[in-house]
């Protein structure tokens, strides 16, 4: 995707293998048991967001601006677990920053979000988790 700008990247490792942490992350993410292709899903009321999903990517892109990636990769430990939010505004996208308040505490929100999904997934995968 061209035209995107990398706000924030955070990463972790769970010890347990790329297959398992895919389907326990497909699940947190997508309940509805859709795992393929992209669609379109209602995640706040009257809000929605395109979902793409492809090889062990799950994206999720809404509003004007937002889009978020789950990438998953093999590690020598088990799997590393990629998220990464990038500004996709098309137009206006120096109004980004300023319609979210310059994005204070965004990033360590986000980071803390993203620990507390790594350690759920491990909860239910029984494993060790670690950011990365």
């Amino acid at each position: 995707m061209t035209g995107r700008k990398l706000l924030t990247e955070a990463s972790g490792v769970l010890e347990a293998p790329v297959g398992r942490v895919w389907e326990a992350l497909a699940d947190q993410l997508l309940p509805d048991g859709r795992r393929a292709g992209r669609f379109t899903v209602e995640d706040a009321p009257g809000h929605t967001s395109t979902v793409e999903i492809a090889g062990h990517t799950i994206a999720f892109q809404g509003g004007w601006w937002y889009r978020g990636e789950w990438s998953l990769e093999a590690h020598p430990d088990g799997t590393r677990l990629v998220h990464r939010v990038y500004n996709v505004a098309r137009r206006a996208r120096w109004g980004v920053p300023l319609a979210n308040r310059m994005f204070v505490g965004f990033d360590a929100s986000t980071r803390a979000g993203f620990l507390d999904g790594l350690s759920r997934l491990g909860e239910r995968l029984g494993c060790v988790t670690r950011p990365d």
